[in-house]
């Protein structure tokens, strides 16, 4: 099926996000609503392990066939990917496995959703340095500020490919190809755009994304990307019969590695979430990823169109390269928090965040199945909240 052919049956719509039956749901960049297809995948295989063991044969084939989804989705090969999550989990595996040296500088951004933050934060009790990117405007991380906060002990830079408040998506490749001429790391938490818009590993070392916004999957699972020829610069940190050589499950003398990124994977994974996960990516290949990003682009326009036209305040980039599916906007008059609440009791579900002075915010991330229709209604109702 078409994207275009789903928004234009509201019954077939409903069926495969039934989120949509009685709720307007415009919260996937906090935690999504599963699709009908995840849903069923992983009530089946919790059937299916009620008759046999939890790791049957089929099972090991999805695996295998999510391992490859995943690698497809960004462009890489199955081999660099580890089925892991959170995301927390494989930035703080990048983090903890680098050998690092006294001296050594991370670049990072403090703003950063917070799981971008403190793994690197907490290098500094091995004599990291942890410097902090200081934009002009909130999440606006650009080629060039990277380029001018670069120093000589400069050895990783830290970046989220797309900032969960303002939904400023960086340009991966231009910051990637950058640290690259310089020999610099570079590590990515790509949350907020896999499954939304192309995130491209091609000039990353290491991303850590798990399934439950964009991705459309469920929680504790995602990718965890190792660029290949990073290996053996990325020791893994957890350690367990899975990743390590141990044939016939004997313990050997010496500590061998599985060959692909498999080694980043200690003991059994979590199964119920891959099936999961392995169907809400089927989705998105059926749909298309540059489908889905159109989409929402369209969604934001409609919808930045219509809160301006109230007097809301967009925080964050309305068009462009760097815009998401993430808007976030504050009432020129009215308590945010209240209105998000008079939002959520009228079914459609948002997030309400702070930045860091406190200020409070509405935050919109809707994602392609989404319609206009939901759009309008969801205005008219925080036009009754911002006017009551």
């Amino acid at each position: 099926m078409t994207l275009e052919n789903l928004l234009n049956n509201e019954d077939e719509r409903i069926r495969r996000f039934p989120i949509a039956k009685e709720k307007i749901f415009l919260g996937h960049a906090a935690v999504t609503a599963l699709p009908q297809c995840a849903a069923e995948a992983m009530a089946q295989y919790a059937y299916s392990s009620s008759k046999d063991h939890q790791e049957f044969p089929e099972f090991i084939e999805t695996m295998n066939d999510t391992r490859r989804l995943a690698a497809d989705l960004v462009g890489a090969k199955a081999s660099e990917i580890a089925l892991l999550g959170p995301t927390s989990l494989g930035l703080s595996l990048f983090a903890n496995g680098i050998d690092w040296r006294d001296g050594d500088e991370v670049l990072c951004y403090q703003d950063d959703y917070p799981a971008n933050v403190y793994p690197w934060v907490e290098l500094q009790r091995k004599g990291v340095r942890t410097k902090f990117l200081e934009p002009e405007e909130p999440g606006t991380i650009t080629p060039e500020l990277v380029e001018s906060s670069i120093g000589p002990a400069t050895r990783l830079v830290a970046l989220a490919s797309c900032h969960y408040l303002t939904g400023y998506r960086i340009d991966i490749d231009a910051i990637g190809k950058m640290l690259k001429e310089r020999g610099i790391l570079f590590a990515l938490d790509g949350i907020q755009t896999c499954g939304a818009f192309p995130t491209s590993v091609q000039n990353v070392d290491f991303m850590s994304c798990d399934a439950h916004k964009w991705l459309l999957g469920p929680m504790a699972i995602g990718i965890v990307y190792v660029k290949q020829e990073n290996f053996e610069i990325l020791r893994p940190t957890l350690l367990g019969a899975w990743n390590v050589h141990s044939p016939d499950y004997i313990t050997q003398e010496k500590i061998n590695f599985h060959p692909t990124a498999r080694r980043y994977e200690p003991g059994v994974l979590n199964a119920s979430g891959i099936v999961g996960f392995k169907a809400a990516l089927e989705l998105i290949d059926e749909f298309g990823m540059e489908n889905i990003s159109s989409q929402l682009l369209k969604l934001k326009s409609h919808l930045i169109n219509k809160l301006e036209s109230l007097g809301f305040s967009i925080n964050g980039p309305r068009i462009g390269p760097n815009t998401s599916s993430i808007t976030t906007f504050k009432p020129s008059e009215g308590n945010a928090l209240a209105i998000f609440d008079k939002l959520n009791k009228a079914g459609i579900i948002c997030s309400c965040r702070k930045d860091r002075s406190g200020e409070q915010f509405l935050r919109f991330s809707p994602h392609f199945y989404n319609t206009e229709t939901e759009i309008d209604r969801t205005i008219e109702i925080l036009t009754l909240g911002t006017n009551s």
